[in-house]
């Protein structure tokens, strides 16, 4: 088999900023730093800036007094990006309301659904909860309520309310307009 020739890159690795977040993480100072590994803080602080690159052995020490590993520099984060028009279509239940799943489907942490809930839309009539930690609620246009066994909050463009996920209720767009809330869900709603 023949390998590919692959062309070598000139282009720095940024590894200045993940090197300070780990630093600033450990709560400890450059100069801390400095006097665990027996490097400069000037050299140090260059290194954070992007402006030097720190030896093999240097950046080995580097790791080991921030307790981080050397791949940790150079992992690509995982992003995902969702475009509202790309967005699932999902139903929670309700009528007038029209959801759409913000995160990856895959994304086990949190939930994000962006909602358009028509004039008069409402969530079911009987209380309901949804099997998460926290829920989190807001509103990004008109006015919404959200109704609890012996509460019930009147919400408007702007307002967020976070409460317990597992906590019973429902809610209904009270007004002749349109509105959009944002459901925040920690950790991701179980799929069961």
């Amino acid at each position: 088999m023949k390998a590919l020739p692959v062309e070598p890159s000139n282009a720095p690795v940024a590894i200045g900023s993940r090197i300070r977040s780990a630093r600033q993480a450990q709560r400890m100072t450059i100069e801390q730093v400095a006097d665990s590994t027996g490097l400069t803080k000037g050299f140090l602080s260059r290194v954070e800036r992007d402006l030097t690159s720190p030896s093999v052995a240097s950046l080995v020490t580097l790791c080991q007094v921030l307790s981080i590993s050397i791949g940790d520099l150079f992992t690509v984060p995982e992003t995902h990006l969702t475009r509202l028009s790309e967005a699932p279509k999902i139903s929670l239940g309700g009528e007038g309301i029209n959801e759409r799943l913000m995160t990856a489907r895959s994304e086990q942490r949190l939930q994000m659904i962006r909602a358009v809930v028509a004039p008069n839309g409402k969530g079911e009539s009987d209380l309901y909860s949804v099997d998460c930690e926290v829920e989190t609620l807001h509103i990004v246009a008109g006015r919404f309520e959200l109704i609890f066994s012996n509460d019930r909050y009147a919400m408007e463009a702007g307002d967020t309310i976070t409460f317990p996920g597992r906590e019973p209720h429902t809610w209904v767009n009270p007004s002749d307009e349109e509105a959009v809330v944002l459901w925040t869900l920690v950790p991701a709603a179980s799929r069961s």
